[in-house]
């Protein structure tokens, strides 16, 4: 079971949205070409990355929070030299998360990286793309184009595909909130009989502050029928959830 740190830690969903629309990428100045930085994340823990320049610490960017198995935006931004040359190094800085012991407790890991720059032209200098692969080791990339495009010139080819055991993972955890989606409102629907007049207050309190269009043609707490607009609510929200936690066990990895 996903601990509450790495659930808020893997916002992202199973299917891989990639998010890293390219857009111009280039500006230049008396001192360098500035580009945006890409993050592309292939293992199965969360990563961050931060690129700087070992010999000016001023010059860096990136920072962004990448799910497992994800891609993300566009940050700004890195200078690098108007010309390529052999030896260049880029420090890149990064943090990834992983499960710890029997309690699955999240261990916090942060790592130097020293890359060699790869080649770019001197005319048109692409995107820098950052990627983690699945061994964990760290890539560089330029490229104006996405992994998945067949002029991609990264080693790594494709987006990012999740693992089975972080399918299933996730599965369990969407199967639980729709098992307890069903209980909660199997819970309403049995409980509406026994509701005292002090509980039906509170329901129609509730229901007036966010529901006030629907409840406006009951004429208080104690109509029939706003009893009977609460079994209908309750009725169809334990119908959805039931087909919810259907369509979720029909599509387990």
């Amino acid at each position: 079971m996903m601990t509450i740190r790495r659930l808020l830690l893997s916002i992202l969903p199973i299917l891989l949205t990639a998010c890293a629309v390219l857009t111009p990428s280039t500006a230049t100045s008396s001192n360098g070409v500035s580009v945006s930085l890409h993050g592309v994340n292939y293992t199965g823990e969360s990563f961050q990355y931060v690129v700087g320049d070992p010999k000016d610490p001023s010059n860096s960017g990136g920072g962004e929070h990448i799910s497992p198995f994800s891609a993300g935006g566009t940050m700004c931004c890195y200078q690098l030299p108007k010309r390529w040359a052999p030896g260049i190094q880029v420090q890149v800085q990064a943090t990834h998360w992983t499960e710890k012991g029997p309690e699955k407790k999240l261990e916090e890991i942060t790592q130097v990286h020293m890359v060699e720059l790869p080649r770019f032209p001197d005319r048109e200098v692409a995107a820098l793309w950052v990627l983690r692969t699945k061994e964990g080791a760290i890539e560089l990339v330029f490229s104006n184009v996405q992994p998945d495009h067949p002029d991609w010139s990264g080693r790594v080819k494709g987006w990012p595909e999740p693992s089975l055991e972080y399918r299933r993972e996730r599965w369990e955890l969407y199967r639980n909130l729709a098992e307890d989606s069903v209980e909660n409102n199997r819970n309403l629907l049995s409980g509406l009989q026994a509701k005292s007049q002090q509980d039906l207050r509170k329901s129609w309190e509730l229901h007036k502050r966010y529901n006030r269009e629907e409840v406006s043609e009951f004429t208080g707490p104690e109509d029939p029928a706003f009893s009977a607009y609460l079994k209908k609510r309750y009725v169809d929200g334990l119908r959805h959830s039931e087909l919810k936690l259907q369509q979720i066990f029909k599509a387990k990895p």
